[in-house]
């Protein structure tokens, strides 16, 4: 900072100090939002993909039996065999979710732990309204439900440990399913239900600042936001929300296991 004359006497008695007003932080601000879009849109290609797997529950049994889904969960297990291990390639794939599931956590409270200490005492008030305003005012509150929903779902889906079925069996990803959302576990179909709402309020609002961050939002990409932002969220937060409704009322072709 450069000090004329006339303010040295001011500054040898306290009333204006040298020393910067805000000390730069290590990893900066705009890397930090760097990292939240990337990540951010990699979660979302991950949970559209899970959804138009999860789909495949609406197929009917093929003639062997066997059921769609569970071949396709059986293809994820062999996916990069013989160059991976059985199931390496499935595990190379959520240790990088992880990662990333981490780096977007740390970016979220970095970001709002520098936002507020730059406001100070001030709150923001001069949000214009609106689903975006709305998915802003929510963003940690949805963030929150989501975390808990992946532990949730990882516990129940994956592992088959503390909240899963009693019926639940490792690999039989339709049996798991018809088990998990079955109509006298109304309250995990629910819980499912609301969480999907809150990636519906998170993705939307998180894909367009994506967007926004990684410099896309000019007139030639407003397209591909309102896709990205608006229309692929809708696409997967209905694809999801459908899935467990329509195993808990017993639509689902062939239901009883």
């Amino acid at each position: 900072m450069t000090v004329q004359n006339a303010e040295l006497d001011s500054i040898r008695h306290g009333k204006i100090k040298e020393a910067p007003l805000r000390e730069r932080p290590s990893f900066p601000t705009w890397a930090v939002k760097l990292t939240m879009a990337i990540t951010g849109l990699i979660f979302g290609l991950f949970v559209l993909g899970h959804m138009v797997g999860n789909l495949k529950i609406f197929m009917p049994l093929n003639p062997n039996g066997v059921a769609p889904i569970d071949e396709y969960g059986e293809f994820l297990r062999t996916l990069g065999e013989p160059l991976f291990p059985r199931e390496g390639f499935l595990w190379i794939l959520r240790i990088i979710l992880l990662a990333c599931l981490v780096l977007h956590v740390w970016g979220a409270f970095t970001l709002r732990g520098r936002a507020a200490k730059s406001r100070g005492k001030f709150k923001r008030t001069n949000l214009m309204g609106g689903w975006q305003s709305t998915a802003t005012r929510w963003m940690l509150a949805t963030g929150v439900i989501l975390l808990l929903f992946i532990i949730f779902h990882l516990l129940d889906m994956t592992f088959g440990e503390v909240v899963a079925s009693n019926e639940f069996v490792h690999g039989a990803v339709r049996n798991n399913l018809l088990a998990t959302f079955a109509p006298e576990r109304w309250f995990v179909t629910l819980f499912y239900v609301l969480a999907m709402l809150a990636l519906a309020l998170h993705l939307t609002h998180g894909v367009y600042l994506a967007v926004s961050d990684l410099g896309w939002l000019g007139e030639r990409g407003r397209g591909l936001m309102v896709v990205l932002a608006y229309v692929l969220p809708f696409i997967v937060v209905v694809g999801n929300i459908v899935m467990p409704i329509a195993i808990a009322l017993g639509w689902v072709p062939e239901f009883s296991r």
